[in-house]
Order: structure tokens, then sequence, then C-alpha cells
């Protein structure tokens, strides 16, 4: 019996370290995509990180490949830094998180507009990581975050298999019939990052409901989510519009990133962009 629990003690250090190997690999390579952009610019960065399967909003779901390949070359600069991140157990699936700044002459010129973006990563056959998913939201300069803070993987509890789209269905389902505060009260994390446009994200659960509390308007989602994942870390992508008095309001693409806390599927991301008006 001794050898069997220190076996299984070592086998589960073993996963640790790895995850914790590939959450500085995921880290890195954030890092050497905002460096290439300086180097080569936007249009090239994007060609070379994004997956072949990657998804961008432009403003409705789209490949990422063949919008970045569309795009006409530019002096433009989007620079950026991650300041979160995260990955599942089995190193499989991570997300980076931070401030962006745009420069429409280059690295040289002065920047004219924020935000902060959301990256999902996933590992290719090749080993490396490669963006299968980016969205962002525009904000003023004083919202920029600077220290970055990463997810100690040797503390994530031990896996429990359940699949996350059913309570992210579940989640849906209680915007429908019980309004969007309480599906948030009952489905967020204790320290969820929110994402909405024209505002710095909201960190923690309790900023999290002041902001979905403070709309009026009535939240609608489609029940035709895309869902994927790995064992302890998964994200769904969605459309949703919002209404007043009956009058549609605002209609636009939303990302939700969920995460398996003992064996509970909770909210950690979560990013709604309007469609153009």
């Amino acid at each position: 019996m001794k050898l069997i629990v220190a076996f299984c003690l070592t086998a589960i250090l073993a996963l640790a370290a790895n995850a914790q190997g590939d959450l500085q690999k995921l880290v890195d390579t954030e890092n050497a995509f905002a460096g290439r952009a300086a180097e080569k610019g936007t249009k090239a960065a994007f060609l070379e990180f994004l997956a072949d399967d990657s998804i961008v909003f432009n403003p409705g779901r789209s490949n990422g490949k063949q919008v970045w390949t569309a795009r006409k070359e530019s002096p433009a600069l989007l620079s950026w830094y991650p300041i979160f991140a995260d990955i599942s157990g089995n190193g499989l699936i991570g997300y980076t998180t931070g401030p962006w700044e745009y420069r429409p002459k280059g690295k040289d010129d002065n920047p004219v507009a924020f935000g902060h973006y959301m990256t999902i990563w996933q590992k290719q056959q090749d080993g490396n990581f490669r963006a299968v998913l980016d969205l962002g939201v525009s904000h003023d300069k004083s919202a920029l975050e600077e220290k970055l803070t990463t997810v100690d993987t040797s503390k994530q509890g031990p896996e429990v298999r359940s699949y996350a789209g059913d309570t992210a269905a579940s989640f849906f389902e209680t915007v429908t019939t019980q309004g969007a505060e309480k599906a948030y009260k009952k489905f967020a994390a204790d320290d969820i990052r929110l994402m909405r446009g024209g505002k710095a994200p909201f960190v923690g659960k309790k900023a999290a409901l002041k902001e979905v509390g403070a709309s009026k308007n009535v939240l609608s989602v489609s029940k035709r989510m895309a869902f994927y994942g790995a064992d302890d870390i998964a994200y769904s992508t969605n459309t949703y519009s919002t209404s007043k008095d009956g009058q549609k309001i605002e209609t636009g693409n939303f990302v939700q990133i969920w995460k398996n806390r003992g064996g509970k599927w909770m909210i950690v991301m979560d990013i709604f962009v309007a469609d153009p008006k």
C-alpha cells in the first residue's frame, strides 16, 4: 500500500511539474507573438502564431488565418503583453489575457487606442502552442495593467471527469429563466475575469456581479453554442442580444472559459463584444 501511495504521489507531482512547464512555455509563446509583431508587423505575427483553424470575430465568427491573409499590409502596430495565464492539467489548452495598445504609424507612433485581449491557445502536434481563438475589448488608457500572474498548477485539484457543456447549457437556461445576474451568481468563479466593451476588466465575483446587475437590459443567448475543452478547462463561443422594453438594443459574440474546480465547473473568463452599429 505504501508503494502504491508513493507511486501515485510521484505521478501527481510529475504531472504538476509538466503543467507548470507548459504554462511557462505558453507565456513565452505569447511574448514571442507580441515580439514578432513589433519586429515584422502585426499581420505577419498573426499569420505565424494563429492555428490553421483559429477563430476571430470579424465581427462574426471567422477563420483567423483567412481574415489576416486578406488584410492589407500596414505600418500600424498592435502591441500587447500577458498579465494573466492559465493552462489545463494535461497542458493542451491554455489562455492568456492582458492589455493592448494600437499605434497607427508603427512602434514610434503614439498609441491612440487601448484595451484588453483574451487569447486561447492549443498545443499542436509539434509541441508548440498556437492561438485558436482571439478576442478583445477597447477601453481608455487608465485601465492598463502591468504585473503578470500565472496559476500555480501544483495546487490545482485532482482531475474530476465531467462534461462542461452540460453546465454551460444550465448557465444559458438560467439566463433565460431567471436573468443574467442570478446565472452569474450561480456559475461565476470567485476569481472570474469579466470583460465588457468600453470598460476596464472586472476581476473577482463581487465586481462581476455588480457590473452584470447594473444593466437593466434583458440578456438573451443563442442555444447554438460551440464547445471545446479538456478535462479541467473548456471554452464556449456563442452569440447574444440585449433588449429593453421588447426592443433589441445590441447584438454580439461572447466567449466563456470554464474551469473544473473540485468537480464543479465555474466561469473563470467571460468576454462580450458587441457588433458594430
